[in-house]
């Protein structure tokens, strides 16, 4: 497989047709036979694929280049995941305006070549999947928790932890599902899962999605700022599912497909591997 072809069979896995902002071929490759998968990849993971014997490497969290500059791009896909859930589009672009201007400035100030000059230079083939895999995650675990508690009215927050716990990737991870709004016993209400819009979103996003009916949030990570003040709120509750066992559920089944069309993977850098020692 060559670069492009990855990049491609990631965004046909996620059922999206464009590349977003967050992903691309960074440095180009083909004749590519073994793949080294990683969370967040930075130089040391580069010299670590060498030394392994890949062909290329994949950076999950942006690397560099478009995918960290025009990362703030792909935070408007939150607008159509809040319609879906009942939030009018008009308020769920103002609500995410300000977030999606942070983040910009941010990445405006960075170091954006570093890591893909560290690639060009070791002559390390590099694309970074963010969105697809993702996409992949949000999915699976909320088609998994509507399977597991649809057909409740009266679950509760830690029925959600338990039917979370249920998934492999949660099983094996360091970092368990935890209840940051709300208690064990509170109701679920509504659950959405909400981890495929870049980063989060911030207070007025998770806001809105409550005033639109949203019982229970589900989310990868969420700033402690953010937290308390949706605390302060009184409406909603929010479960904090992990950060990387959530990353690893769409990056193992990209590491999977990846598999069934030859590549030899190699996982590392935080993907959470089930059974794995």
């Amino acid at each position: 497989m060559n670069t492009k072809e990855i990049l491609q069979a990631a965004l046909d896995l996620a059922g999206i047709s464009e590349t977003p902002a967050d992903s691309g071929v960074l440095v180009e490759g083909d004749s590519i036979k073994r793949l080294y998968m990683g969370v967040d990849v930075d130089t040391a993971e580069l010299l670590l694929a060498r030394q392994l014997g890949a062909d290329a490497v994949l950076a999950h969290h942006p690397a560099g280049g478009s995918t960290r500059v025009d990362f703030h791009n792909v935070m408007e896909s939150q607008i159509d995941h809040m319609v879906k859930a009942g939030v009018p589009i008009n308020k769920a672009q103002k609500a995410l305006k300000d977030k999606m201007g942070e983040v910009e400035r941010r990445d405006h100030a960075g170091n954006y070549d570093r890591v893909v000059s560290a690639a060009r230079l070791l002559r390390m083939p590099l694309v970074g999947i963010h969105r697809p895999a993702d996409i992949l995650s949000e999915q699976l675990i909320q088609v998994h928790l509507e399977q597991k508690l649809g057909k409740n009215p009266k679950a509760r927050l830690k029925h959600l932890l338990a039917a979370l716990s249920e998934l492999p990737e949660f099983q094996a991870a360091e970092t368990k599902p935890a209840i940051r709004v709300g208690s064990e016993d509170d109701f679920t209400g509504k659950i959405w899962v909400a981890m495929a819009g870049g980063t989060n979103g911030g207070v007025k996003v998770i806001k809105a999605y409550f005033e639109a009916g949203i019982g229970t949030l589900v989310v990868m990570h969420m700033p402690e700022d953010v937290l308390k003040e949706v605390r302060e709120q009184g409406i909603g509750n929010v479960v904090v599912a992990g950060h990387m066992a959530s990353d690893s559920v769409g990056l193992n089944i990209l590491a999977k497909a990846f598999a069934e069309r030859g590549l030899e993977v190699i996982r590392g850098s935080g993907i959470v591997t089930p059974g794995a020692r």
